[in-house]
């Protein structure tokens, strides 16, 4: 029995707004962290490299065209791992928030499982973007396999907000 996939859009409450924008700052500043640390070793390890060269007796090892060469490659490579970095979160966090829309799915309970080492209950769902959700005790002992659940999740960045 396939059921259809029901999938729709709705504004984003002000909770959940707030919290996307702590995240947004959150992962701009983490973003920001890692150049502040990559910037200076893409000047300093040529430099390195040389001195290395001119201990092993390397001829001419502190030549401008090595040293500006490493430079710019290792920032190119910089510059490229950041562009992907924020292409996969920050980008997709912030198009949420211009956007402002959530989306509801609608799922089905694939799988009820009681963790008894945390004291937890978990239902297992049939979503792409969703695997499993924690659930309180009252909707694990009220729902069953095969039973509907919606959830909520950021449309963009896949950010899980809850379900109902």
């Amino acid at each position: 029995m396939a059921t259809a996939l029901v999938r729709y859009l709705e504004p984003l409450a002000a909770d959940e707004r707030a919290f996307l924008m702590r995240r947004e700052a959150k992962e701009r500043h983490q973003l920001f962290k890692a150049l502040r640390i990559l910037m200076p070793v893409c000047f300093i390890l040529p430099f390195a490299t040389a001195w290395g060269n001119a201990l092993l007796g390397v001829p001419n090892p502190f030549s401008y065209s090595g040293y500006f060469s490493g430079v710019s490659i290792l920032i190119l490579l910089t510059f490229v791992g950041t562009a992907m970095a924020y292409r996969s979160s920050l980008y997709l966090l912030r198009l949420d928030l211009r956007n402002n829309t959530k989306t509801i799915e609608r799922v089905t309970i694939t799988r009820k499982y009681f963790m008894r080492q945390t004291n937890s209950c978990h239902f297992y769902l049939d979503s792409r973007i969703k695997l499993s959700v924690e659930v309180s005790l009252q909707y694990f002992e009220r729902l069953a396999e095969g039973d509907e659940l919606n959830i909520e999740y950021a449309t963009h960045s896949k950010v899980y907000f809850g379900y109902f």
